[in-house]
């Protein structure tokens, strides 16, 4: 009898879709940490699933950089396989669906403030076409999924000089090019009084971190405040906006905001001095789903969701008013 060995388990082991997605969101996040929670897995449950890829795959896929975890050489090339094989199985669903007929076009977005006005925009008929919207909190799932034709188009945001790679066969148009975030806290914060804030003056505070983590969010806002002499504390990871705001509103944290948000039942918003944090709205779409008059009239419907909610807060209409070159064109 061949004695049972650790590694006999490895060898029997097949790798499997879930196992390349994890591959890939760890690559795609930098850390295991940040894959965990983009996977809805501890992060111990992850290292270990890892550890059996590594025994199956025959050596190290990911080493420790200064910024995070690496693809070694052959993590390069299982990465390359497992994207190939990821995107096969994603067409196969997209066109397995677009041979159903009436299929609605399929939008994907993240939880940008523009949403729930785009859902009521996009309810118009776009040349007889029904439209889906879903919501993700991944930038780098939007994009994927928009070049395996999951999504025929995907609306997200972009934060100061981070841009999102786009796949091959697809258009983009910026909607707004520049909006200065501001700062969400309790209406009974001491600094709730001021008409702005010094970014300094937080440094004290607990931040509610964002969503979406690969937009260049989270980098902007501690390079930012490294810049006002602190480090963030990024204490809280919420997704749901009510448990978001409920949180604010006891001063138990503070957040970044776009500026069209409203300020919401005990919470105020409030603009940063100097602006140091900037977003862009963009639409991406493929050219293979939507014609030109199709994304002309996404891209309508995108700019009135957002025209919608400029006025929600005073100092933001002020900015937008004060700044023509960054409206949506409409003639």
């Amino acid at each position: 009898m061949v004695p049972w060995r650790p590694d006999s388990y490895a060898a029997r082991m097949q790798l499997e879709l879930r196992h390349l997605q994890a591959v890939c969101r760890i690559a795609e996040a930098g850390s295991l940490g940040g894959a965990a929670r983009r996977l809805g897995v501890s992060q111990p449950a992850l290292s270990a699933q890892l550890r059996r890829i590594e025994r199956v795959t025959g050596g190290e896929l990911f080493v420790r950089g200064r910024s995070g975890v690496e693809p070694t050489a052959l993590g390069q090339f299982v990465l390359a396989k497992a994207r190939r094989v990821l995107s096969e199985m994603d067409a196969l669903g997209a066109q397995a669906r677009a041979m159903s007929t009436g299929g609605p076009l399929r939008l994907g977005c993240i939880m940008l403030v523009l949403l729930d006005g785009l859902l009521a925009q996009t309810d118009l008929s776009m040349s007889g076409r029904e439209i889906a919207v879903d919501l993700e909190d991944s930038v780098t799932v939007l994009a994927r999924m928009l070049g395996a034709g999951r999504y025929d188009a995907i609306v997200y945001g972009e934060v100061n000089d981070h841009e999102v790679p786009l796949p091959e066969g697809t258009l983009a148009r910026t909607l707004i090019p520049k909006e200065p975030f501001c700062i969400r806290l309790s209406a009974g914060h001491p600094l709730a009084g001021l008409d702005r804030i010094e970014l300094a003056d937080l440094a004290g505070e607990s931040w509610m971190t964002l969503v979406e983590d690969d937009d260049g969010g989270p980098e902007a806002l501690v390079t930012a405040c490294a810049k006002a002499g602190f480090s963030p504390s990024l204490r809280y990871r919420i997704t749901d906006r009510k448990m978001q705001h409920d949180l604010i509103a006891a001063g138990r944290a503070v957040a970044l905001s776009q500026p069209t948000a409203p300020s919401g039942e005990g919470t105020v918003m409030r603009p940063l001095v100097g602006t140091p944090i900037i977003g862009r709205i963009r639409l991406a779409w493929s050219r293979a789903a939507l014609t030109a008059g199709q994304a002309e009239l996404l891209y309508r419907a995108a700019a009135r969701a957002y025209l919608a909610n400029v006025d929600n807060n005073p100092f933001h209409k002020e900015w937008w008013d004060a700044h023509p070159e960054v409206h949506p064109v409409l003639d």
